[in-house]
């Protein structure tokens, strides 16, 4: 099974850390967010990796290399200097990822979601990693019902983790499901993920997990800082005491 590292984010957020390095580089618990993904993604079983890149494309290979370190071969899809959102990097990157489900990984959150847990074939178009909602996206994104399904509106929302499991069949119509939408008519096109998988989940062919461990959205220089305290003050991660945690 093949994953991709969503790393192509301008970081804007994050600035002045990211006027110099790419966001996925940026280190909690002495090391780079990416690296985090990319032992768990080798421990997993995963053996070649994609990362899409735009700011700062060539820190990545400098900092990351080939992936033999991991025991990883990691190829990279460079979308130039503008971003092509989340739907358009993976869209770019099908052709390094082929025709089989992929692990795909926003590169600037820090988790203990265990990568094996997920299926290996979904059961339809996709499958969600949720999380409880934290303070900052109190609202959620999706619902997930008892038979597992993810639906766009419901009780309960859950925030999506940027974890999941993809088919390329997600974007067989993404043409007509995008419309008119910016960017829908750049080479290459450049689009977002959100208005697929919701089109998709009206199909029933979305499915999901709840994941109730650690999960911290990298997305503040502050939310860093704690997350790199908390990293670096522990052996163990599951000693780790989390200030962004979800509520219990």
């Amino acid at each position: 099974m093949k994953a991709l590292i969503l790393a192509a984010g301008l970081g804007e957020r994050m600035r002045p850390l990211t006027d110099t390095t790419p966001k996925p580089l940026l280190a909690a618990g002495g090391k780079p967010l990416i690296a985090w993904h990319l032992e768990r993604l080798a421990a997993a079983g995963v053996r070649e990796v994609v990362i899409n890149t735009s700011w700062l494309a060539k820190r990545f290979p400098k900092a990351l290399g080939d992936g033999s370190r991991w025991h990883l071969r990691i190829r990279y899809s460079h979308e130039g200097d503008t971003p092509l959102e989340t739907g358009g990097g993976m869209w770019h990157a099908l052709p390094l990822l082929g025709n089989t489900p992929f692990i795909a990984v926003n590169g600037d959150i820090w988790t203990d979601f265990d990568f094996t847990r997920l299926p290996q074939r979904p059961a339809g178009d996709a499958h969600l990693v949720l999380v409880d909602n934290p303070p900052h996206h109190a609202r959620g994104d999706f619902a997930l019902a008892d038979d597992g399904d993810v639906l766009d509106s419901g009780e309960g929302r859950l925030t999506f983790a940027g974890i999941g499991v993809y088919r390329a069949s997600l974007f067989d119509d993404w043409r007509r499901t995008i419309g008119d939408a910016p960017g829908a008519d750049a080479d290459p096109p450049r689009f977002k993920l959100a208005p697929l998988l919701r089109a998709a989940m009206a199909e029933g062919q979305v499915t999901g997990e709840h994941h109730r461990g650690h999960w911290t959205d990298v997305g503040t220089p502050q939310r860093l800082a704690e997350l790199d305290a908390a990293l670096g003050g522990s052996d163990r991660e599951s000693a780790v005491a989390f200030p962004t945690d979800p509520a219990p």
